[in-house]
């Protein structure tokens, strides 16, 4: 029998572990007892209790520390056991490569949670990981219908069917019996399925137990239980159409595709959104006093709208997610305002540019907005953040630079970049595309399975003229320096880079420093760094599961701070505890 105890809730690490030495008095020696932490302990607080702690016999503590690389020293110098559960819900398309730095004998478990990590495929490769490395492999649900925990215990039987064999080939003692974290079933007070799950108290061992086969005959004969259904969803497509807008001596048609809330539309009277949740002991309707939240998706160069809708369909339930095609590429045409053939030749630079997304956020909302860009798209995100506080929430910086500040250097980087845009003209894309690819900066992006998919969707830009004028205009060696600018940043900042692009993790390392991270400001406390785990430079297109959960993780952040400051202190507590945002002080 098993008890997990959630630790890591009190003040003091001395009360979570009386707490622990009552209940191992109370339940004796032949219970199991596992702990978790949820990472909520700095690595004093963790050692503090594993010392008190040390002789009651857990089964193991469950991320028992704030940060990943604290787990090992923490592993050796606590004795403890230790499973991991957060530490691997970002874990990359192919984990493999992840968890090999985890191997070590104190790490006995892993949790999986399959819809956090992106499936039971890639929750079976982690499991059987485990396995060969004899350690646990514990499925756990979050809040999960009947129907879904259904499959999880499937799901749960096949892999302890996987892993007894995995113990025979490899000469193994027989595994034990593992018991998977399905009990979040019994805090539903609804369920979609007319026949509940017969998850519950076996009156003969008197162990909570999931049955197999009550769990196949669900699937096999669901009906759903229409009484219980608030409002359905159907995939939502993303609305795609053009926009006309004019900037400096330019005319564009700008492609534009957007999908999730529209409650901050221009000229709406729609109020702000309700975000409602249901649980068995609370019910809370929660009205925020604030319009949902516009998030512009802008990519690098050679993509198109295109590759951020999988984002977008993932972030769209709660904010408005809007994409674009830049100019010079996919869809939006550049015409000149009248006959002036100089502003046809002209180069397009990043301020033409941003004058261009500012006139459209105009027409698109009188709310601020969160600026999410890729690698070209960043330093345009960068830049109109750094330039129009005014206008902008937040920015999301991928794999991005504030240009360069040595004159020499700008000057390489200017001719260079000019040779390449010729080359478009002259060679065509194809010659351009093989050429490109084939730079050190994507050697990661080369690996992944998708790679050729990836650049045959970079060989449908019509415009070469328009591509080429972009290369040039909004080179490196063109757009101002805005090394000085961020010492005086007003504006919210996520730097996220890929853990291969050794190049621009040295940049978002500088950039970390020269923003001021550590003031004690209301800006710099929301600033943040990642580096995203197995992937290179193409951050979004090799690892998209974490740059989903950051981009709600930095725009749930900037709400908090909105209702915060509207000194709405009831519905903050509660918009914080339905996000897992910790709450801040109540304004005085």
């Amino acid at each position: 029998m098993i008890l997990l105890q959630k630790v890591a809730r009190r003040a003091d690490p001395v009360e979570d572990a009386a707490v622990i030495q009552e209940v191992r008095k109370k339940v004796g020696c032949h219970i199991d007892l596992r702990v978790d932490a949820n990472r909520n302990w700095t690595y004093e607080q963790a050692i503090k209790f594993g010392f008190l702690v040390k002789d009651y016999n857990l089964q193991y503590i469950e991320e028992p520390v704030q940060h990943e690389s604290d787990i090992i020293r923490y592993c050796e110098e606590s004795g403890l056991p230790v499973a991991l559960d957060e530490t691997i819900d970002n874990c990359p398309e192919n984990p493999l490569n992840m968890l090999v730095k985890y191997n070590h004998h104190q790490i006995v478990a892993l949790v999986i949670k399959p819809t956090v990590i992106g499936g039971f495929e890639k929750a079976a490769m982690i499991a059987q990981w485990a396995h060969i490395q004899g350690k646990m492999a514990i499925i756990s649900a979050a809040f999960e219908s009947g129907l879904a925990l259904s499959a999880y215990i499937l799901f749960s039987c096949y892999l302890d069917l996987q892993n007894a064999d995995t113990c025979k080939l490899m000469n193994n003692s027989p595994a034990s019996s593992v018991a998977h974290g399905l009990g979040t079933y019994r805090w539903l007070e609804e369920d979609i399925t007319t026949d509940p799950l017969g998850i519950g108290r076996n009156p003969s061992t008197g162990f909570i137990e999931a049955s197999v086969a009550d769990a196949t005959h669900l699937l096999h004969k669901f009906q759903m239980n229409h009484n219980f259904i608030h409002r359905t969803f159907t995939g939502e497509k993303a609305l795609g159409y053009h926009l006309d807008l004019d900037s400096n001596d330019f005319s564009f048609s700008v492609n534009v595709q957007e999908i999730g809330q529209r409650n901050n539309v221009r000229n709406s009277n729609d109020a702000g959104h309700i975000f409602c949740a249901s649980f068995s002991n609370a019910n809370h309707t929660l009205p925020l006093p604030m319009q949902g939240s516009t998030i512009l998706f802008l990519h690098g160069f050679l993509g198109t709208n295109e590759e951020w809708v999988p984002i977008m369909h993932a972030i769209s339930g709660s904010a408005r997610c809007i994409s674009v095609d830049l100019p010079g590429h996919g869809a939006t045409k550049i015409k000149n305002c009248g006959d002036d053939k100089a502003a046809l030749l002209s180069l397009l630079s990043i301020e033409i540019i941003a004058d261009l997304l500012l006139k459209l956020i105009e027409h698109v909302t009188p709310d601020k907005v969160t600026l999410v860009g890729y690698s070209m798209g960043a330093r345009i995100a960068l830049y109109m953040a750094l330039k129009f506080s005014d206008k902008i929430e937040g920015a999301v910086i991928l794999s991005g630079s504030p240009g360069l500040e040595d004159a020499v250097a700008r000057k390489i980087r200017r001719a260079k970049d000019d040779s390449k845009a010729r080359s478009i003209v002259t060679h065509g894309l194809q010659l351009f595309l093989n050429t490109w690819y084939s730079g050190g900066l994507w050697k990661s992006l080369r690996s992944h399975p998708y790679f050729n998919h990836i650049v045959v969707r970079r060989s449908v830009h019509d415009d070469l003229q328009g591509l080429a004028r972009v290369l040039s205009g909004l080179s490196p060696g063109r757009q101002p320096s805005l090394w000085e600018d961020l010492k005086h940043c007003k504006v919210p900042l996520m730097l996220v880079v890929g853990e291969n692009d050794e190049k621009f993790k040295r940049v978002a390392q500088k950039m970390w420093h020269e923003i001021g991270h550590d003031r004690d400001d209301a800006v710099s406390k929301l600033h943040q760094m990642v580096v995203v785990p197995s992937c290179g430079h193409a951050v979004h297109l090799e690892n998209p599961l974490p740059i989903i959960r950051l981009v709600r993780q930095f725009v749930t952040s900037l709400r908090s701070v909105k209702l915060q400051e509207k000194g709405n202190v009831r519905d903050l507590l509660i918009y914080n505890q339905l996000t897992n945002i910790p709450s801040p002080e109540s304004p005085k």
